[in-house]
């Protein structure tokens, strides 16, 4: 249920120009955005503030940021499992840490923001598929979300 109401969501931010840092459907995102202006039509406010951050905030951090975020707020699936309306997480450079997110919205394909393009979806290609590294899905209900879900988790 709740992964037919991300995909639904996502769909409505389709040909949303690319902006870095953004996060405004129809105006700009790019895609951690998109992943974030989902949380919102689904939950609310976000779960916690996004510092600034620039293009090559990852390298420069050389920690898996984005990978952590998604940790405390959704929950960790097999990518074997993931299935459509999940969160994918990719590396970009195989050796560096995970940069960007999308949907996937069928078995082959993704929705998301990249450099220089609107929100779109695409193949999931060969080389997408090498650099994906996690999975994640949205929570059922926000109360799952954060440390509802680390307790959950964890204890």
């Amino acid at each position: 249920m709740m992964r037919g109401r991300v995909l639904k969501e996502a769909r409505t931010w389709l040909g949303t120009p690319y902006c870095h840092q953004a996060s405004r459907r129809g105006a700009g995102c790019d895609c951690l955005g998109l992943v974030r202006g989902i949380w919102r039509a689904l939950y609310g406010a976000e779960p916690e503030a996004v510092p600034p951050y620039t293009p090559d905030w990852a390298e420069v951090a050389g920690a898996e940021t984005l990978r952590d975020a998604a940790m405390r707020h959704l929950a960790e699936i097999g990518r074997d499992k993931a299935r459509p309306g999940d969160v994918l997480l990719f590396r970009p450079d195989l050796d560096g840490p995970a940069k960007h997110c999308a949907i996937l919205s069928a078995p082959d394909r993704i929705i998301h923001a990249y450099w220089a393009r609107a929100v779109s979806e695409t193949a999931l290609t060969p080389w997408w598929k090498r650099r994906c590294v996690a999975a994640f899905a949205f929570p059922e209900s926000e109360a799952l979300s954060s440390n509802a879900m680390a307790e959950r988790m964890f204890g």
